[in-house]
């Protein structure tokens, strides 16, 4: 066989590469644990009817439409791409399909930071690893929500960014219409902004700073860059919101109260499992840095510092810190390793050779569309069947109000509400569901103290008119009602308690309910 058809023979080597290791090891573990992990948030319900109503109103909306809130909050819908594409998939193929599609785009943003970040830097044994410690940081972020094509883009984008700078690859015309793109499907387009500006920033300290050499190149560099700001600055302002949505990212994040209170936003607590891969990232950064002895760039110094800023004052940003910091520590490492020699170390550097060999000749797409359409075909044949977990999301309580047909405002868990605006609304609407930057401080703060029956709860619930309660069954709010001789339990079980006031409008259901005793017991509710 001649050399080009060797060649040719290789490039249809039908063994997986790692990148398809990497997908389909992803995919596979979203797939069979779909609704533990992608709907283990039900924000996913309320973005899907966002996404509907958008579509059957050929409009986006601009206050809330959610909450029986008067007047009607201003509201902000920056993700309504992905919602629209949520609603699209959702009416095709329902949750299921919404739990495939998503497990897709986060085993597609898995795979870029192997090919695209990790495995150019040619060393497979240290990019795997450095590619595994990225999945895992950021698996306590994968949801089926619109963040997830911000994974995606944010890696595509930093390799951009790479490719000219440091490989002299001229990709930078696509930023714009990515920026374009990116800016209608999720907040977390800021990002892409706040890259450049390092990029630029790291490029004029060249010019002033660096050795005279560098400075023609660093001009250069800066000039294209400041061209391409202007105009991801100008694409970012084709939006629903123009300006305002610039700012909307800053404005969130200088609520305090928010950014004090809400889980996302909090710091990672090391004494959870989770947040073990971020922290060997750390370490390890902190050790190959000490080891290597090569010079960092400016501007992976900056993004170090940054990002990793960034994701010790709030846990969602874990999972960015993770590709950002994963090819820089996989470059120090590999350059350390280079330097290394001895006989073990030539074996096991030919071996590597070897390797990235087989894995070049490999058929780049097939494995993860194999993946892709035999579960498309298990969830068409009825095998994969993906919804809401009742053991989180009260999907028993909600079939019993929309059965009973409870009328008046309620007072309802704020995780209960995206579920409740998913499963019952435009017949229900909620006092608060994850859209906690829409709400505010102030009514959150308000939502806190009637669920922990703190003093003047009770003055809120008049406030607002609320006259019935779906709640956590072991809250505080729960067990004080219990004891309330004006309050009525009418509903228990594992995941909720209903309360209804003792009024005239609500005789029949307390006659036909009234004497429900607190969930003790398995109990599975019948029409």
């Amino acid at each position: 066989m001649t050399g080009l058809a060797a060649t040719a023979h290789n490039r249809n080597n039908l063994l997986p590469s790692i990148a398809h290791i990497i997908f389909l090891g992803v995919f596979i573990l979203l797939t069979l644990s779909g609704d533990e992990r992608l709907l283990g948030d039900a924000d996913t319900g309320y973005h899907i009817r966002a996404g509907e109503f958008i579509i059957d109103n050929h409009t986006i909306p601009q206050t809330d439409i959610f909450s029986y809130l008067t007047p009607p909050l201003r509201w902000t819908l920056h993700e309504w791409l992905s919602e629209v594409i949520m609603a699209l998939v959702h009416r095709r193929a329902g949750l299921t399909g919404v739990v495939i599609f998503f497990a897709s785009l986060i085993s597609l943003s898995c795979y870029l930071v192997f090919e695209l970040l990790l495995k150019p830097r040619s060393n497979l044994l240290f990019a795997a690893a450095a590619a595994l410690l990225v999945v895992l940081a950021s698996s306590s972020n994968w949801l089926a929500r619109p963040h997830v094509f911000t994974f995606v883009l944010f890696v595509i984008w930093y390799h951009l960014l790479n490719g000219y700078q440091f490989r002299a690859k001229d990709r930078l015309i696509f930023l714009p219409p990515i920026m374009l793109l990116w800016v209608n499907l999720h907040g977390g387009f800021i990002l892409g902004l706040v890259l450049l500006g390092i990029y630029w920033a790291g490029n004029c300290a060249a010019y002033f700073f660096g050795p005279p050499a560098e400075t023609n190149a660093a001009l250069n560099k800066m000039r294209y860059l400041t061209i391409i700001m202007i105009a991801c600055g100008l694409a970012a302002l084709i939006n629903p919101y123009g300006y305002k949505s610039l700012l909307f990212p800053f404005q969130v994040v200088q609520d305090k109260f928010l950014m004090d209170h809400i889980a996302e936003y909090l710091s990672p607590n090391f004494h959870s499992s989770s947040v073990i891969p971020f922290e060997i990232m750390l370490l390890a950064m902190m050790g190959i840095f000490a080891m290597s002895g090569v010079r960092l760039y400016l501007i992976e110094l900056i993004l170090i510092l940054l990002f990793a800023h960034m994701a010790l004052f709030s846990s969602r940003h874990m999972p960015l810190f993770a590709i950002i910091a994963a090819p820089i520590l996989l470059n120090q490492a590999s350059m350390a390793f280079e330097k290394l020699d001895g006989r073990l170390v030539a074996f096991v550097k030919q071996r590597l050779d070897n390797l990235g060999k087989i894995d070049r000749s490999t058929n780049r797409l097939l494995w993860p569309i194999v993946g892709v359409l035999i579960v498309i075909a298990l969830a068409a044949g009825g095998v994969a069947r993906y919804d809401f977990n009742a053991k989180y999301v009260p999907t028993a309580a909600v079939e019993f109000i929309k059965n009973e047909g409870i009328k008046g405002n309620m007072f309802n868990n704020d995780e209960f509400g995206d579920y409740i605006i998913y499963a019952a609304w435009p017949a229900y609407k909620v006092f608060i569901d994850g859209r906690t930057d829409m709400y505010g401080a102030a009514h959150v703060k308000e939502y806190l103290k009637v669920a922990q029956a703190e003093a003047g709860w009770q003055s809120i619930l008049e406030k607002y008119q609320i006259t019935w309660v779906l709640h956590d069954p072991n809250s505080v709010l729960s067990k004080l009602l219990l004891e309330k001789n004006d309050w009525k339990l009418v509903y228990s079980d594992r995941v909720s308690n209903i309360f209804v006031k003792v009024l005239p409008e609500y005789r029949e259901i307390i006659n036909k309910y009234g004497t429900t005793q607190p969930f003790t017991e398995e109990i599975t509710y019948t029409n």
